[in-house]
């Protein structure tokens, strides 16, 4: 059914993780429409074959089309949304004239919406009310995925045969994709992950040791947890692919642009221009886990510290001063 079903994806979005999805769709034999804005960037995106800037030495596969033409994507059965989550429903906002209805638009952004505390699904079902909303997350290095090296995901829709059916379409001999009915779950546990990678990078900036950085993995999975269930998720979503697996990915070390960005704050040097998604989801978790009376020390401290609220060593000794309490 998958061979006939998706022939052709949209990728919107050409940085490392949209290049990357574009080349592990034309790896599982669709035609792929990779659509970034910056003309120029695509023009030569499409005369190199490689994406320079985000993915050097990674060839472009031969069945991915670069385009700064956002009608391009009309054409195509189903369209993955590779933006910023902050950036998404802008994005979305610009394609909505072109969508025709029951189009599947698959969010790979890991982020909650700010403001409105809005998860992406929920931000594709309100720009873009025609359209079926599907969620993609899991442990994944986008360098990992354009070079076709092994790598697992989960696939999330409302509906369960489209879930099945896109993951079948979109799955090759080098990515393998689960695919489930739990879109709240699996947002949550991209989202989250950020923001405890913040934390995991922090610690290794700061030089606190393999112990520290072990029980802070297992303190924070213990607060995506609660905070998951509290919103809806299946706990087993949370301990799959899409949750714990992602998180022991994006804390284990500076390819995790999360990690990095935490890393740099730690050891007090000058943090890149790279997108760190939970730097502005840390707030909105916060937020909501605070609607829900729930704790979340972890995900606060780190809140606090990119609000300035507090410094990084303050938060350290907050953090090891709370109430002793049973696990």
């Amino acid at each position: 059914m998958a061979d006939q079903a998706f022939r052709r994806i949209g990728v919107m979005g050409a940085g490392a993780w949209g290049t990357a999805l574009a080349n592990a769709a034309a790896r599982a034999g669709r035609e792929v429409v990779l659509w970034g804005r910056d003309p120029a960037a695509m023009a030569a995106l499409a005369a190199e074959r490689e994406n320079r800037a985000d993915l050097p030495g990674i060839a472009l596969d031969g069945a991915v089309f670069p385009t700064d033409r956002i009608d391009a994507l009309a054409a195509t059965d189903a369209v993955l949304l590779v933006v910023p989550a902050q950036a998404c429903r802008a994005a979305l906002a610009r394609f909505a004239p072109l969508a025709r209805d029951g189009l599947p638009v698959v969010s790979c952004a890991k982020g909650i919406e700010r403001g409105t505390r809005a998860f992406m699904s929920e931000v594709i079902g309100a720009v873009l009310p025609q359209a079926r909303p599907a969620v993609l997350s899991g442990p994944s290095f986008a360098s990992d995925v354009a070079a076709g090296l092994p790598t697992a995901v989960t696939l999330a829709a409302a509906d369960a045969g489209l879930a099945e059916t896109l993951a079948a379409a979109l799955g090759s001999s080098t990515l393998r994709l689960y695919h489930s009915t739990d879109v709240r779950g699996v947002e949550i546990g991209g989202a989250a992950k950020n923001v405890l990678a913040i934390a995991a990078g922090i610690v290794a900036g700061r030089r606190l040791g393999a112990s520290a950085a072990a029980a802070l993995v297992a303190r924070g999975f213990a607060e995506l947890l609660r905070f998951g269930l509290a919103y809806g998720a299946k706990a087993e979503t949370i301990t799959g692919l899409s949750g714990l697996g992602d998180l022991i990915l994006t804390t284990s070390g500076p390819q995790s642009r999360n990690f990095a960005f935490g890393r740099a704050l730690g050891a007090g040097d000058p943090v890149d221009g790279k997108l760190a998604e939970g730097a502005f989801t840390a707030s909105v978790l916060v937020e909501m886990a605070a609607a829900r009376e729930l704790d979340v020390p972890v995900s606060a401290a780190v809140d606090a510290v990119l609000s300035g609220r507090i410094t990084i060593n303050e938060a350290i000794e907050a953090l090891m001063a709370r109430p002793q309490k049973a696990e």
